[in-house]
């Protein structure tokens, strides 16, 4: 297999596959939504790690005694288009890297990540993030038919709860602030205390 190790070797107005992404070796980290290349933020801000472990803990803490599986990024998680069949890794033209992600059907998992969609999305916003990138997002986990997700805005210390309703649309079930306690909508023993994810610490005096 040859590698592509430099980005601009790339047409970034290409439509490329799962089985292009196999190829690329790039200093910075890319994901593939519908065939199109998104280039992601450098590496994440030391506020947005922080925060990313703690609510990967809750969250795994949670799942211990579970069938479900959790896993942080960078995780590969591979997008069906719900209009094309699977049958190789050319059929596949979205690849994304979600903060945290909830697995509970096994059958999605294999050595390269998640075929499928998760059950719970969590993404935590950094300021490289665009709107389009959001709105991006939002439309394809929806579509996909993740059944929750979750956005952390770590500056204002809010979570906004997304929740896929019957129609396969995407419901605004709440939005919490730092000092609340919520529960996951489709797993009731996930319960995140958002003081102890939005805690900072205090500066020292020198």
């Amino acid at each position: 297999m040859k590698y592509i190790t430099d980005i601009n070797d790339l047409d970034l107005n290409g439509t490329y596959t799962y089985a292009d992404y196999l190829t690329w070796r790039f200093e910075q980290s890319v994901e593939l939504i519908k065939g199109k290349i998104f280039k992601m933020s450098p590496a994440p801000s030391r506020k947005h790690q922080k925060i990313s472990g703690k609510l990967y803990v809750k969250v795994f803490m949670a799942f211990q005694k579970n069938a479900c599986e959790v896993y942080s990024a960078p995780f590969d998680v591979r997008l069906l288009d719900k209009k094309k069949s699977l049958k190789a890794n050319t059929e596949i033209y979205t690849v994304v890297q979600p903060d945290i992600c909830v697995i509970c059907d096994k059958s999605k998992l294999d050595e390269r990540g998640c075929i499928g969609a998760p059950d719970l999305i969590i993404e935590i916003l950094s300021p490289g993030n665009s709107k389009k990138e959001m709105r991006t997002k939002y439309a394809l986990y929806e579509e996909s038919g993740v059944k929750e997700y979750w956005v952390l805005y770590p500056s204002e210390h809010v979570l906004q709860q997304y929740i896929l309703n019957e129609n396969e649309k995407y419901e605004l079930k709440n939005n919490f602030a730092e000092d609340e306690i919520f529960n996951s909508h489709i797993f009731s023993d996930l319960q995140i205390d958002l003081s102890e994810i939005f805690e900072e610490e205090e500066e020292e005096e020198f």
